[in-house]
């Protein structure tokens, strides 16, 4: 029997809130936070989504001592430009666009708090690459609304998974949040997962 302090993810998003539950594990709170999410001039995007999810934590963190605070944050990136959530719907077709044909990388940053107040970090990476997309099929994708609110334009679960010809790393990462890497530094820190 699991008997952990309590668990409070520091995020809106429903899909790492299912992507835990698929895992058994459901939070005692979501408690969103609400941070800037503004790029730094000139910031890395393996540097901004690690800060983006150490940030989300910090928030919540004073608050809420001596449970788990866990927090994440999901990028796409081409090249060194981050794609984040499509504004409009000219927008989700430019990016579908830019992956059309081309290999993309999706970084998911995780942090995680201890009741200890020990903060642990990382930034995992999922190698995505697109087949070549018809105008008709982008057409399709943007009409369809799913590109709403999610990195890059897409969700890899529902019917953009077409579109997928490759992909090497973590399958939840692109989803939004790394399983097996958030398992790991749960387990690692006291956070009994079954």
């Amino acid at each position: 029997m699991r008997n952990n302090p309590p668990l409070i993810l520091a995020s809106a998003s429903p899909r790492r809130k299912e992507l835990l539950a698929g895992q058994n594990i459901i939070p005692d709170h979501i408690i969103p936070a609400d941070i800037d999410e503004t790029p730094i001039k000139s910031e890395l995007p393996r540097a901004y989504v690690k800060r983006m999810a150490i940030e989300k934590a910090q928030k919540i963190s004073p608050d809420h001592k001596g449970n788990f605070i866990l927090a994440a944050d999901t990028v796409v990136i081409m090249g060194r430009r981050i794609l984040q959530k499509p504004k409009n719907s000219d927008e989700s077709y430019k990016f579908l666009s830019l992956m059309s044909g081309r290999r993309h990388t999706v970084m998911g940053g995780i942090c995680l708090i201890t009741p200890q107040g020990k903060e642990i970090s990382r930034v995992c990476e999922t190698h995505v690459k697109f087949k070549n997309l018809t105008d008709d099929e982008k057409k399709f994708y943007v009409q369809s609304g799913e590109w709403e609110g999610k990195a890059g334009g897409y969700a890899i679960q529902g019917l953009a998974n077409r579109f997928v010809s490759f992909m090497s790393g973590s399958h939840s990462n692109v989803i939004g949040l790394s399983i097996h890497d958030t398992l790991n530094m749960l387990q690692g820190n006291g956070f009994a997962t079954h």
